[in-house]
This record gives structure tokens, C-alpha cells and sequence, in this order.
């Protein structure tokens, strides 16, 4: 479903210069699969707006003439705080699927948070990764087979576990229902043979999986633990409890349940709730590098990126997200020395205030 026809490399010169080709160029389906949220997509739009609420007080006069983006997580050593969220249905996107993120994430020095609802196996996305990555799970199934596809990623090589808590089903997907796109379960079937994941995602019985479910099978897992679909401080308690080393503040972009809080309002009570016992990542409305570097000013340590790459993906595949990787840290570079940062670390709250 790739719609280039020229055969040329894309050239993506800005965000909303993605955002504009992938409108115009990708195939109807492909496009509302990207772009829609879930019912009126109020929380999509929230995502968004949210950023625009905090104003940047720039510290003039710096003497900064250099920047350094590089940071960590997880032990993992990134050259900017940017990863790459799940993407599922691939293949939907571009015949290379996820071999493609993790090839530009290899290629940029940062991870792929790779998605179990994949057309590819998480083995032959390894084995197209030869920098790190995290394999992203659902909090559903048996325990005993969530474990062993656990097991298959440590074994496939990847650092760490990412749990999604808040997709026992797709969300209600408007937009989705009203062009009448479904999704074919192949596209969710590269990890999966017997096709009751994608049933249970296509489906309206939700999981049976409880906090006490995922401390259950944390003490056994073979890797490292984070947690994705966090929105609040209870629930960022219950993650640590569990034993998750990582939270991700995520409302899955606005895809799952509509009318929920933007994650950037919520990103201070849940940074309290972890009051620096783990890093903290966040995902959801990202469209600049300077929403980065606001999110990193309130105290995330990473953020994911989920559209942008996968409008990338879907336009030239691993070229692509490498252009989108390299202009979220292109505007995140002009942003530090405009506003007097030379490191990460020096992006701190004193250089935002609440728009009034």
C-alpha cells in the first residue's frame, strides 16, 4: 500500500510538511489508520493542544554555541530523548513494516519500541536490528503465554518488556466505522498463529487481567519491566508496585478511550507519584521538536514518537522515519540553543510558563 509512484527517495524538509504529504499522498485507509482517533477524538485533539498552554522563557545572553542531545534509558544510550512508539499493522503502512523503524532507530542511535500487533515476527524484526530495542506486549492472554512470548524477545535479543495496560480492545474508532475500514486480523498475526489475538483486539470482552495479574507475571519475566498507559498518579503506584523499572504516560494517541486527559496534563502528578524512582517517557500529541523540548522542561526523560513515524514509515519506509527522527532532533537542537541549553539536563521548568 505504498502510494509511491515516482520511484525517488521523499524528501520530508518539515513536520508539517509530513504531515501534509502523508494527507495527500497515502491511500484513504492508510491515512484514517494513522490519523483517526477514537469517537469524537476529543482526547486526539487534547494531545495536541495541550502544548500550546506553556509559553518558553528563553535564557538569553547563554554563551551556548554547542548542544548535546545524548541521554539514557534504561541503560540504554540514546543520541537524543526521542524512541519510536508500537506501531501496529505494519504492513498496512509499508511492505517493510517494522523492519523499517528499527533500521532508522539502528541508524539514529535511539530504540524502537517494537508492537506485538505486527504482521512481522519480533525475530525477524531482531534480526533487522542491530542497535537495541524493546518489545512491546499486551496485558492479556494467559499468563503462561504472555510469558513466553517474553521469553522469545529476551531470546531475539531485545533490552527490555514494554506492557500496554490500556488495550484490551481497539478503542471505538470513529472515523474507522464511518469509511467503513477494517482491519484484516493477518495484519496482527506475525507473533501470533492461532489468530485468538487478534480476535481478542478485534472483540468487546475486554482482558480479565488485574494489577495483581501483572505483578504475577512480572516476578517472573526475563527482562526488564515498563509500563505503558499510565494517565494517572494511582496507577504510575501500582506500576512501581509491580516492579515496572519505566512508566510511559500514554492515552494510546488518543486511539483508545476518548474524552481522557491529554498525557501532558498529566505528566506533573505522575512524575510526583514516581518522585524519581524510574525514569519517566511519554507519548501523545508530539508534532515539533519544541513540544519535545517542553515535555523534557516538565520532567519527562523520553519521548516516544507514534504518528510522525508512522506517516514516515508509510511514506519511504526506513528513509522515512530517519528524515522524522532527524527533525523532531533537528528543531530539538535549534530549540536548546535559542532557549540557552547546552545539555538535557538543563532543560528544567524555570523555562516554561502556563499561558494565562
Amino acid at each position: 500500500m505504498n502510494p509511491q509512484v515516482t520511484g525517488q527517495p521523499t524528501v520530508i524538509r518539515t513536520l508539517p510538511h509530513l504531515h501534509q504529504r502523508a494527507q495527500a499522498e497515502l491511500l484513504p485507509d492508510v491515512w484514517a489508520y494513522i490519523d483517526a482517533g477514537a469517537g469524537a477524538e476529543a482526547t486526539r485533539t487534547d494531545n495536541e493542544s495541550a502544548f500550546t498552554q506553556w509559553q518558553v522563557l528563553p535564557r538569553l545572553l547563554s554563551g551556548v554555541t554547542t548542544v548535546d542531545t545524548a541521554t539514557s534509558f534504561l541503560g540504554i544510550e540514546l543520541a537524543a530523548p526521542l524512541m519510536t512508539a508500537p506501531i501496529g499493522c505494519d504492513r498496512l503502512l509499508h511492505p517493510t513494516g517494522q523492519t523499517a523503524v528499527v533500521t532508522a532507530t539502528t541508524s539514529r542511535s535511539t530504540v524502537a519500541v517494537v508492537a506485538e500487533a505486527s504482521a512481522t515476527s519480533l525475530e525477524d524484526v531482531a534480526a533487522a536490528a542491530t542497535g537495541p530495542k524493546i518489545m512491546q506486549v499486551h496485558a492479556q492472554g494467559a499468563v503462561s503465554e504472555f510469558l513466553a512470548l517474553a521469553e522469545r524477545a529476551r531470546a531475539a535479543g531485545y533490552a527490555a518488556l514494554c506492557v500496554t495496560i490500556d488495550c484490551p480492545v481497539l478503542g471505538w474508532r470513529e472515523r474507522l466505522r464511518r469509511l467503513s475500514i477494517t482491519v484484516d486480523p493477518a495484519h496482527f498475526s506475525g507473533n501470533h498463529t492461532d489468530g485468538r489475538f487478534a480476535t481478542a483486539l478485534l472483540g468487546e470482552s475486554g482482558s480479565a487481567w488485574t494489577w495483581d495479574t501483572l505483578a504475577d507475571a512480572a516476578e517472573r519475566l526475563p527482562l526488564p519491566l515498563v509500563v505503558k498507559g499510565v494517565l494517572t498518579a494511582s496507577d504510575a503506584r501500582r506500576a512501581l508496585e509491580c516492579g515496572a523499572r519505566s512508566v510511559i504516560v500514554s492515552n494510546h494517541g488518543g486511539r483508545q478511550l476518548d474524552s481522557v486527559p491529554a498525557t501532558l496534563d498529566q505528566l506533573p502528578e505522575i512524575l510526583d507519584a514516581v518522585d524519581g524512582r524510574a525514569p519517566v517517557g511519554i507519548d501523545g500529541g508530539f508534532r515539533t521538536g519544541l513540544d519535545v523540548f517542553k515535555a523534557l522542561a516538565l520532567g519527562a526523560d523520553v519521548v516516544l514518537l507514534g504518528r510522525p513515524v508512522a506517516m514516515g514509515m508509510a511514506l519511504d519506509g526506513a528513509h522515512g522515519v530517519e528524515q522524522v527522527l532527524d527533525l523532531f532532533t533537528a528543531e530539538l537542537r535549534r530549540t536548546m540553543v535559542l532557549a540557552g541549553c547546552a545539555r538535557i539536563s538543563d532543560i528544567n521548568a524555570d523555562l516554561l510558563r502556563r499561558r494565562t
